[in-house]
């Protein structure tokens, strides 16, 4: 199928591409862009006058809830909001039930998602059986499968000796290591450790759950070599430490989730059990030096962090209610928000480049030849190279309700029953590999 998709800002991070043109794409790949060949002959025009034509976003991180937990949500539900965000891949955590420690149970996912064509799906392998933290897994055969490396979700490995094998078998293979690091004695608390998780009585997490944690992976990378992905940093003490570890060259990357990019433990009000997300959110300070790391490239991608939960498991009190929130649908508006790129009809070119690198550019540097055969123009706008393409508009306004969102997950910390936070952003148009994976009733098209 040829498609033709004109007169659209067509703007790429990492080519610095920013112009009014015209985009041809034809069998799935970029055949043009800018100037199209007379002689090209669409199947489909695309009118995108006014609206935004990116590489499709990439997500670093989130559970689509199937196998296991299906009642939360599942495979179609959530890759349709991944589409309707304009993410065209994600990495999906290994927490499911039974857990991703199985090449058959990792080659099902994919092979759904191959089938229902709406985001590229990339699964993270188990690093333990069972997650555990006991017996390694067959790292080979998975990635075999299709892992294209290997975490511990939530679930931190209490023997350092099963953390540092399976590091020394990863670097071994060149397989990377995705970890959140937090210390399993200290991360046990609901909030973190602060004034407001004081005055609600609630249980602490400190800043050093997350800091030993760090400087504990650090020295085994110094160690064994394993190329290390940090997952979801929370605080400007973690911010530090990553900065200090690039500047010694070591080969580790760092993401960090749009709850924690853009809110406060104040947000959590009274009690407000939406709020309750992992990592917890933390002072201003923290917020301040995560905006700041993302900005200067110490961290090196922004992710949605995507775990829709239940409505049963959120009406419970804020230290039993399930942490998660929804978030593929927020990523474009939110990194949008960081980077002062918002409410804008056309953006600033060097605020809309920071807005989209974070979500393009930077995740597929993390991923690297994880991507195989997408590796040269995954997260970009480039002739030959595939067609993930998002076209959004910039000025369209949009409140983040429960009722909006696509995902089988209503809950997140920017939606209310009624209102919610004013976004802009809204995307028309999610290409992937030249399919139309989701299309707004609002796009100017005519077959």
């Amino acid at each position: 199928m040829k498609i033709i998709i004109k007169n659209g800002r067509l703007v790429d991070p990492a080519s610095g591409l920013d112009q009014v043109g015209d985009l041809a794409i034809t069998s799935g790949r970029i055949s043009a862009i800018g100037k199209v060949p007379a002689d090209f002959a669409p199947d489909r025009s695309i009118d995108a006058t006014g609206l935004i034509v990116a590489p499709g976003l990439v997500d670093l991180a989130a559970r689509l809830r199937e196998p296991g937990h299906e009642h939360e949500g599942m495979l179609e539900s959530e890759l349709a909001a991944a589409a309707a965000g304009g993410v065209t891949s994600v990495v999906c955590l290994p927490d499911t039930d039974p857990t991703l420690d199985e090449p058959g149970l990792v080659e099902m996912l994919k092979l759904r998602a191959r089938k229902l064509s709406r985001c590229r799906l990339f699964p993270l392998g188990a690093l333990t059986r069972g997650l555990k933290g006991e017996t390694l897994t067959e790292m080979a055969e998975l990635v075999e499968a299709g892992c294209i490396g290997f975490s511990q979700a939530e679930v931190a490995i209490k023997d350092t000796l099963v953390l540092q094998r399976a590091m020394q078998y990863a670097a071994t293979f060149g397989y990377t290591v995705w970890l959140r690091p937090q210390d399993p004695w200290l991360g046990k608390g609901v909030a973190a450790s602060g004034s407001v998780a004081t005055r609600l009585g609630l249980s602490g997490v400190p800043v050093s759950a997350e800091t030993i944690a760090i400087h504990t992976l650090i020295e085994l990378v110094r160690a064994t070599g394993t190329r290390l992905h940090l997952c979801r940093i929370s605080s400007a003490a973690g911010v530090e430490l990553v900065r200090q570890a690039k500047a010694q060259g070591l080969p580790i990357t760092a993401d960090v989730s749009i709850n924690s990019l853009l809110l406060t433990d104040v947000d959590i009000g009274y009690f407000n059990a939406v709020m309750r997300v992992t990592p917890p959110l933390r002072q201003g300070r923290d917020r301040d030096a995560l905006q700041a790391g993302l900005a200067d490239g110490t961290l090196d991608a922004l992710v949605s962090d995507h775990t829709p939960v239940s409505e049963d498991e959120k009406v419970l009190p804020f230290g039993e209610a399930e942490p998660g929130a929804t978030g593929l649908e927020l990523l474009l508006s939110l990194a949008l928000k960081w980077a002062g790129a918002d409410h804008q009809a056309q953006p600033a070119a060097d605020k809309l480049r920071r807005a989209l690198s974070v979500v393009t550019q930077g995740p597929v540097k993390v991923l690297g030849d994880a991507l195989g055969s997408l590796s040269s123009s995954a997260g970009r706008l480039v002739p030959g190279g595939v067609a993930d393409v998002v076209v959004f508009d910039p000025a369209a306004r949009w409140t983040v309700t429960p009722a909006e969102l696509v995902s089988q997950g209503k809950h997140t910390p920017f939606a209310f029953e009624t209102t919610g936070f004013e976004l802009s952003g809204r995307v028309r148009l999610t290409l992937v590999a030249g399919q139309v994976a989701h299309e707004s009733a609002a796009l100017n098209a005519s077959p």
